[in-house]
């Protein structure tokens, strides 16, 4: 009857209102599998087991807030307080493609955020541009030279505000660690990331996340510290943040499936016998093209990385370490549009997917925003003219650094370390022109995993380890790369 329906209906309001107050209310041990009754029922058990099979196999503690009860309980009271909030941050790597984009947010939601550090390379005119807009407290640049510059610009710009000038290690590990900031975008390049995100994690700051070697090399010692210091890790690559804006309001176990989509790259519409021809015979014109993003406007050595496909790779271990899931649970498909920018399958078959224009914008925002939405002067996503988009797999042969990233993965402990630095090695000096073909870059990270096997560690990994193995991983590139022209590829 529709006094039956009205009933239930008020029935069911009055349970959500009753679960929104409980998790406001209560701390996270209050919202755990024994809180469901084992006598039988026909209720459902929302705390299912992660995993496409499953048995949560190779299934770890994520270092995103998702997929637990206290994350659900924390990210329900950030939204409730609203999207007038204010965030002071400290952007690592300002003067680059993911620092200015940070910036570019700051310019339309100046009542949201404060800039109270930046820290650069050697670009010591655009840092003081910055400085001159933003009064950060902290300025670090690369080299003392650069900073000398900095100072030099600054008192001739007549700068009423300076800043702390510094440089080096550290001065980013100041920059990351300014007290005032509650947030650390760390859009700096490579393995220099991983010390200053972990002082800064360690101080409470959340983290927005836009290295990815942070966890591809440091995960066994990130996410122990995250846990511990109880800080948000949040995602500001757009597969990443794909995936944590499809997470959101998916319940523990919820998950099934984590689908990272790829745009295949600089080589994309080549075949394989096609590249290899290419790399055989014009060399000149593939270092040219793997250094160009069809897309994306992103930095040389990600653009790099995406034609050799091992951005993808890197991609799936930190999804493992952001996330949870196991390997065997994250799949890589092609979708050249780049539109849908990651999707999860949940326990019921689901799939959810992200969309958007190629905008780095987008998954900055949400990062340093999280879990608020905030109006954004962008141009909305039109389907219509799109028309259509078109997925495929990644063909194995042709990109072998996939199958690289997932063995190292699989293989945890150092082992990502190793993989992260020979690529980094190997993919500059590529970009150097110093002789390097464009198929030596997997012939040499192949390599580097195999000579590690006999000191590889996975238990107690400290930063130490990994500090340790990064550097030996790129001493093997630069004293192997004069032979690894004439080798095989190993299939390991």
């Amino acid at each position: 009857s529709a006094f039956n329906n009205s009933l239930d209906n008020h029935t069911m309001k009055l349970a959500s209102l009753a679960l929104s107050g409980f998790l406001l209310t209560h701390d996270a041990s209050s919202f755990t599998t024994s809180t469901v009754s084992t006598r039988a029922t026909t209720s459902l058990n929302v705390f299912s087991v992660p995993g496409s099979k499953g048995t949560g196999e190779g299934w770890i503690d994520p270092s995103s807030p998702v997929n637990s009860a206290a994350s659900l309980q924390k990210t329900l009271a950030e939204s409730l307080k609203g999207s007038t909030f204010q965030k002071r941050i400290s952007i690592l790597g300002s003067t680059g493609s993911i620092g200015t984009q940070t910036l570019e947010i700051v310019d339309a939601c100046p009542e949201n955020f404060i800039v109270d550090a930046l820290s650069a390379g050697n670009n010591a005119e655009l840092m003081a541009e910055q400085v001159m807009k933003y009064s950060p407290k902290v300025a670090s640049l690369s080299t003392p030279e650069a900073a000398k510059k900095l100072r030099a610009i600054l008192k001739e710009k007549g700068c009423a505000n300076m800043p702390d000038i510094v440089y080096g290690d550290e001065g980013i590990l100041e920059a990351a660690t300014v007290g005032s900031a509650d947030t650390v975008v760390t859009g700096i390049v490579g393995a220099a990331g991983l010390l200053p995100t972990i002082e800064a994690i360690k101080l409470g700051k959340d983290i927005a996340l836009a290295n990815k070697e942070t966890l591809i090399s440091g995960g066994p010692v990130i996410n122990p510290l995250v846990e511990k210091h109880g800080i948000n890790m949040l995602p500001a690559d757009s597969e990443h943040s794909a995936i944590f804006q499809c997470l959101q309001g998916v319940p523990p176990g919820g998950l099934r499936r984590i689908i990272l989509t790829a745009s295949g790259g600089a080589f994309r519409d080549l075949t394989k016998e096609e590249l290899f021809e290419m790399c055989e015979h014009d060399s000149k014109a593939v270092q040219a093209k793997a250094t160009t993003h069809p897309n994306w406007d992103m930095g040389a050595k990600i653009t790099l990385d995406s034609a050799t496909m091992m951005n993808k790779g890197l991609e799936v271990i930190e999804a493992h370490y952001l996330f949870g899931a196991s390997y065997d649970d994250i799949d890589i498909v092609i979708h050249p549009q780049s539109i849908v920018h990651s999707m999860i399958e949940t326990q019921d078959t689901s799939c959810i997917a992200q969309m958007g224009w190629a905008d780095m914008r987008l998954p900055i925002v949400y990062s340093v925003a999280w879990p608020h939405r905030l109006k954004m002067p962008y141009r909305p996503l039109d389907l219509a003219e799109l028309g259509s988009l078109t997925f495929k797999a990644p063909d194995r042969e042709k990109y072998p650094c996939i199958g690289l990233a997932y063995d190292a993965g699989k293989k945890g402990g150092t082992m990502t370390a190793v993989l992260n630095a020979a690529n980094e090695a190997a993919n500059e000096m590529f970009r150097e022109d110093v002789g390097l073909g464009f198929l030596d870059i997997p012939k040499l990270i192949e390599g580097a995993m195999e000579a590690h096997k006999e000191d590889f560690k996975d238990v107690d990994v400290t930063l130490d380890d990994i500090l340790s193995c990064d550097a030996w991983a790129r001493e093997y590139v630069a004293e192997n790369t004069k032979n690894v022209v004439k080798s095989p590829i190993i299939i390991l």
